[in-house]
Parts: structure tokens; sequence; C-alpha cells
């Protein structure tokens, strides 16, 4: 039964190797938190410094997901996905051997969890966006919410595991553990021999690569509302999980076991969650489905905070998972299956950096809340935080579903040019006419509007809409791009979805003749050479050649 729902993706060789691999390598960070935050238990009592160590697992995320974004869709997602599981085992495994000659401090665990962070920030973007790769599109869904499994069996069984082998070894044979545990998850990449469809255009430069991808966000408005809602969740939630430490050794006065266990809990919420995000899809509009799991995790940890006894607390963190999960899961899936894929991996990055901003903000504000008046207190705080955010619903409202976005099957044939043009000629500048019914001006007007975010989002600037002050009926639409170029990359980035809005846009246009094109280069002043003989650094550009393509404007 599980193989024809949630499960169908483990049916495929290589994703079931790939999934199963993760799960051992996110068992052993968590195994990882556990001795870095016991051992920071054991060195201060500050709850700020205890806090530290999620914020500095997660902060890297933050700070360099757009980056690793970029990477994962310049280069080969599995080379970047060795070389960060690569940076990783080699922070675990010298961290592991400070450990074991007694050279811990608190900032030396705070710099080498950084850096694991790092690793992970580098790993994310590459490995969520060659999922699409590994699975059916059918599946997706499915395999988005078996990646969160992994993480959440992760954490349901590696912190009392954890536990164990910090009370029973100590903190350095955790760190020993996650490195090993590395180990399976390299072999996987290493092994999997990925096909690489090569582009017809050069790849963007890292800069540019950045920039579009931020683009693309920034003109997506249905992305953006996602981005925000992730945010404001992981600033709101995270106090459950920087602040177990403190549950456990103040509130429940346990020990690392406690610990470990109390994290157990929420993990496998998590996993209930998880389970059930296809039936939350199912039965519930995005937004409700958010109200819901938000409500769930509000109520949870408040339960918490009042709690002093080890069996309520644990039930509480069972529903607060569960809520976690269900929540990062949709918010994830709402990325996965709006994003193009030439854009797939920097959206993710986005959406990586806005949950890891979310949880390594709320992790130090909490750990303040804490340490300035007390951590019940600061847990009542984060519940009323919480249940309050749905309210953000009336401003920023969740998209509703849909299936995946992806490319364009067929790429646009290059238009025929008489000038003779280089690969880095430009800007370029695009005037498009159509001549539209006077009476239904309000309405193309309208549809205009959504066309703006697919060009800018897509690559282009400067866009506008004109209409003649002579002829009426004359619309002028007007764009462009920085080089030759980024144009032909701009209009083969349209979705099905947008070349169907295009279409219906170029539907308005009245009478025989078809859309006019313009596309012209622009020449501001200093772009022409003075004198015949002064040499063209762009002569050597080749512009690429062109196969199987249809026609298009």
């Amino acid at each position: 039964m599980l193989l024809n729902g949630i499960g169908a993706p483990l049916r495929i060789a290589l994703f079931r190797r790939i999934w199963l691999a993760s799960l051992a390598t996110n068992l052993g960070l968590m195994i990882h938190g556990v001795g870095a935050a016991w051992a920071m238990t054991q060195m201060t009592s500050s709850a700020d410094m205890v806090a530290l160590v999620q914020t500095a697992l997660m902060l890297p995320v933050m700070l360099l997901s757009v980056t690793a974004g970029a990477i994962a869709d310049m280069f080969n997602r599995r080379i970047v996905a060795l070389l960060a599981l690569s940076l990783g085992l080699t922070a675990a495994t010298t961290l592991s051997v400070l450990a074991h000659f007694s050279l811990l401090t608190p900032n030396i665990i705070l710099a080498f969890t950084f850096l694991i962070g790092c690793g992970m920030a580098l790993f994310g973007p590459s490995w969520q966006a060659s999922v699409s790769e590994q699975v059916p599109p059918d599946t997706l869904p499915s395999a988005v919410a078996l990646n969160g499994i992994s993480y959440n069996i992760a954490r349901s069984f590696g912190p009392a595991i954890g536990g164990v082998i910090v009370a029973t070894a100590g903190s350095a044979a955790a760190f020993v553990c996650n490195a090993l545990l590395y180990l399976p998850l390299l072999t996987v990449f290493f092994l999997w021999r990925r096909v690489v469809e090569p582009s017809r255009l050069p790849p963007e430069r890292l800069s540019r690569a950045i920039v579009s991808g931020v683009r693309y966000i920034v003109h997506s408005p249905s992305l953006r509302v996602v981005l925000w809602r992730t945010l404001a969740t992981g600033i709101g939630g995270t106090s459950i999980l920087a602040l177990m430490a403190l549950i456990a050794r103040d509130m429940l006065g346990g020990g690392a076991q406690t610990f470990g266990i109390m994290l157990g809990a929420f993990g496998m919420g998590a996993v209930v969650g998880a389970l059930n995000v296809e039936t939350m899809r199912r039965q519930f509009s995005s937004e409700v489905a958010i109200r819901i799991c938000l409500l769930t995790m509000g109520i949870g940890i408040g339960v918490v905070a009042l709690s002093r006894t080890p069996a309520l607390t644990a039930a509480a963190l069972v529903v607060a998972g569960a809520g976690w999960m269900l929540a990062i899961t949709m918010f994830n899936l709402s990325i996965q299956l709006s994003a193009p894929r030439w854009v797939a991996g920097r959206a993710l990055a986005i959406f990586q950096a806005a949950i890891s901003g979310g949880v390594a903000i709320g992790s130090w504000g909490w750990g303040h809340v804490a340490d300035a008046i007390g951590t019940d207190h600061a847990l009542m705080i984060s519940a009323a935080v919480v249940l309050l955010s749905p309210l953000l619903g009336l401003w920023l409202r969740m998209p509703a579903a849909g299936g995946r976005d992806d490319q364009a099957v067929d790429p646009l044939a290059d238009p025929e040019v008489a000038l003779s043009i280089k690969a880095r000629s430009g800007p370029i500048v695009i005037e498009i006419e159509y001549r539209v019914d006077q009476e239904r001006a309000r309405e193309f007007f309208g549809v205009m509007q959504q066309v703006q975010f697919t060009r800018q989002r897509n690559g282009a600037y400067g866009w506008s809409i004109a209409r003649d002050l002579a002829d009426p009926e004359l619309w002028t639409e007007r764009y462009h791009c920085p080089t030759w170029t980024d144009f032909l990359r701009q209009r083969n980035r349209s979705t099905q979805s947008e070349r169907a809005l295009h279409q219906k846009a170029a539907d308005f246009h009245l009478g025989p003749d078809p859309v006019r094109v313009r596309r012209m280069l622009e020449r501001p002043f200093g772009s022409v050479r003075w004198k015949d003989e002064t040499p063209d650094r762009a002569t050597t550009e080749l512009l690429p050649v062109q196969t199987n393509v249809t026609s298009g404007t």
C-alpha cells in the first residue's frame, strides 16, 4: 500500500539508494547536533551559547544558499553535491580529532558546526533540484515528502542514539559517528551516472546567475508570498528546537538521554506530518492547510511551555513536530511545483535561505529571551506568535497548489538578423505592436500586466506598454535585454503556462497581419567604433548553433 502512495518513488532504484544514504547522513547530523549542544551545556551555562549551536548550523544556509543555488544551476549537480559532502566530511573529521585531544572550546564547536552548515548549504540546492531528474513528474510531491521523512526519521531516532552515545562515550564519539555517516551518500553520488543535457547557450557567470535567480523571485508574486510565510514560520516556531537542550535540562531535570528522547518525539511527530502531506493537499486549500499546521504547532509549543513531566512534554512535541513538518513540506512543494527547471536550484536555495534564516534569527532571538525571562516564558511567547501567525494570510495568502510549471518542450528558433551581431552585442531592444479593439482595451491591459512579470523574471528590464495617441487601437510593448545571448535565454526560458499567456495577449490582435515584432540593437554614445580599423573585442565570439527548434516570436 505504501509503495502505491507516498512511497511510490522508492520503487526507483536511484532514488531509493540516494534516499537511504541521505537517511544515514541525516542521522549523523542529528547525532552531531546532540553532541555539540550537550558539549556546549557542559562548557557554559548560557542559554544564548547553547542556542547558538542551532544558529551556527543554519546560518550558512541563509548566507550561502543563493550562491549555492546558482552553482547548482550552472554546473553538474552531481559534482557540486560531491564537493559539498566532502566539505562536511572534512569539518566533521577535524572536529572529531580536536575532541579526541580535548582541544574543544565553545568557539571551536561553533566554528566547525558553521563549516558543516556550509557543506549543507552547498549540498541542499543540488540535491533538491536533482530530485526531479530521479523520479517521474507525477511522483515529485511524494519524493519531496519522502526527503522530509528521511530527515525526520533521523530526527526521531538520531537524537536518542546521540544521547546514548554522548552518555556512554562522550561528545567526541558523536562527532566520529557523524563523520562516518557521510560516507554512504558520498559513495552513492560518486556512482551515479547522471545524464547531462548540454545547453546550446554558454553558462551564465556566477554573479549574473545569482541576479537572475533573485530577479525571478522578485517578479514572481506567488513565490514571494511563500518565502515570506516560510521566514515567519521559521522565526516563530524554531524556539522548540533552539531551546530543546534547556527544556530537557532545566524544565524536566534530565540529562543527555532525556534531551535525545525529546528531540526524537519532535522528529516522530514530523514523520507523522510528512506522511499526511498528500491528505492535507487533497482535502484543504494551501492557505487553510497552512493555518491548520500553524495552529497545531502553536498549541504543541504552548503545552511544552507549561509541562514539567517528560511524558506530557513528549506528547506535545509530537504534535508540534507534525505541524512544523507539514508546514515546511507544503512550502517546499509550492516552490518545487512553481519554479521552472532553469532556475529550480536558485528558487530552492532562496527557499532554504528563508527557512534557515528564520531558524537562525529565531534561535538567536529566543535564546536571548530565554536568558532574560526564562525558558518557559520564552516558549509561551513563541506559542502566542505561532498561533497569531495565520493572520498573515489576510495580506499574504498562499497561492493555489498546481502542477509543475516546467520548461517548455521545444525551444524557439533564433530570429533571423541581417546585421552582423555577436553574442555580447547589446543592449537589445524588443518592441511588439498589437492592434486591439478599443472596447477590449482594459481587458488587454490586465493581461499585459501579467505578461510584464513573465518578461522581467526571465531576464528583461525596462518593460513598458504604451498606447498611440493618434491611433488608439495601436499598443506597443517594449523591453530590453543586456546582450543578444541574454535575449536568447530570455525568450527560451518561458514555461508552457507563460507561452500560453503570451498567446492570449497575441489573440487580442486585430487585422490580417500578424503581431509586429522589432528587435533592435541599441547604440548608446561610445558604443560604436570610431574607425573601421579599431579592433572589435567580440569578433572572436561565436553564436551558438541551433538545431531541432520551433519557430516563434
